[in-house]
């Protein structure tokens, strides 16, 4: 009778005690650290061990698997695969980083089907797009990232960004996501609040978003606004890269505003302060300047004493000695001495001289003084030599002085 009764007992614990089949979900207890390698774990209600290998233990990267668990732990775990030939006390190969990642999954799908976002930092640029965490792979194509061209990816790399669910495939891994469709959304809404409320003359506050060859688009708070290369500052630019960087906030001044094209044009140099403001006190009749020919006509050079502002050399203030054309002596580029012989804020016009610092030829006035009493003297043809819209300057500046002397 005892002998029936232990066998039945025996029959009992052996119906109690639980099948580990592969894929199956079960508890593990740590039983010990093996090598900080991985951790030897109890299957409860089992009676049987398994091993859980360190990047096994979590969804991220594991350095020291003391960090992640210790003796005692009771971690939920997937049965990936049966290790030996003992049935009775077999080991088992096991994994809560796909326990973890299956979960991560059926979250991810939920969100799909209700068309949710998910935000995931990105970890990787590689060629063709980005690797992002998203609690598993996600996988973002170069041209899902955003509305514009993004030659250097790196950029994103540590970011945090928000994207839509394209793709998914539990079963192949496979996780596509937008950031584009985000931004999209993202400008729709800002460019209609922009849009409604800039108006050519504001001065506002910006940031260098990209660059080109022919200018530099400033963002406006999820709008691009343009700012021509001409328009970037009173000296000459090159290009746009020579004196800004992408992220640098910058105040720019409106010029334009299409909301049927969504084009802002904008200006930099004009929040700066005017090449010709104190001009008076920058170029005081009688200051000596050094300059630029900038350009040359049949009636002068134009010099360029400061950046924006230029002068007007007549041809008869060039030398002392009698020129045909102010290509004679000075050509494009030339770096010359000049003195200021009168400056009008109101109209930005100033007169220049080459020859006032210059000694005059010995004879020259006397050979003028001894010619007086034979020949009239020789007058300026200016209004022939400088056009009123071309030079800037009235006829009446032009040839006032001699039309003083004449009736004396």
């Amino acid at each position: 009778m005892a002998e029936i009764e232990n066998n039945n007992a025996m029959l009992e614990a052996l119906d109690s005690i639980k099948q580990v089949n592969v894929g199956d979900v079960v508890k593990g207890k740590v039983l010990q650290i093996d090598d900080d390698r991985q951790a030897i774990v109890g299957i409860e209600d089992a009676g049987v061990e398994g091993i859980v290998p360190a990047n096994q233990l979590s969804t991220k990267p594991v350095d020291d698997i003391n960090d992640v668990v210790k003796v005692g732990d009771v971690l939920d775990l997937v049965v990936i695969s049966k290790i030996g030939s003992d049935k009775e006390n077999g080991s088992y190969l096991l994994s809560h980083r796909r326990l973890e990642a299956m979960k991560v999954w059926n979250e991810i799908q939920k969100k799909f089907e209700a068309e949710e976002t998910i935000t995931a930092k990105v970890t990787q640029a590689v060629k063709g797009g980005l690797v992002v965490d998203a609690g598993v792979r996600g996988f973002v194509p170069a041209s899902m990232i955003t509305d514009h061209y993004v030659e250097d990816l790196k950029q994103f790399v540590g970011q945090e960004l928000e994207f839509k669910i394209v793709e998914i495939e539990p079963s192949e891994n496979r996780l596509i996501l937008s950031h584009k469709e985000i931004v999209k959304e993202q400008h729709e809404a800002a460019a209609k609040k922009i849009f409604a409320e800039l108006a050519a003359g504001d001065v506002v506050e910006g940031k260098v978003a990209r660059m080109t060859n022919f200018g530099a688009f400033i963002d406006l708070g999820g709008v691009d606004g343009l700012v021509h290369v001409s328009e970037i500052s009173y000296d000459h630019v090159d290009k746009p890269s020579d004196v800004l960087t992408a992220g640098q906030d910058v105040k720019v001044k409106v010029l334009s505003v299409d909301p049927e094209k969504e084009r802002i044009s904008l200006s930099i140099k004009q929040t700066l302060p005017g090449p010709w403001d104190d001009i008076e006190e920058k170029a005081a009749v009688d200051t000596v300047l050094d300059g630029t020919v900038k350009r040359l006509t049949s009636f002068g050079a134009f010099v360029e004493v400061f950046p924006g502002v230029e002068g007007l050399v007549h041809i008869s203030q060039i030398s002392h000695k009698h020129i045909a054309t102010p290509a004679d002596v000075l050509k494009p580029g030339q770096e010359v001495k000049v003195k200021v012989i009168n400056v009008d804020p109101a109209q930005q016009r100033l007169g220049l001289s080459i020859k006032a610092l210059e000694e005059k030829p010995e004879g020259e006035e006397n050979n003028n003084r001894g010619n007086r009493g034979s020949r009239r003297p020789r007058r300026n043809n200016y209004a022939a030599d400088a056009p009123e819209e071309e030079s800037g300057f009235t006829l009446g500046d032009l040839i006032g002085d001699e039309l003083k002397n004449a009736g004396k």
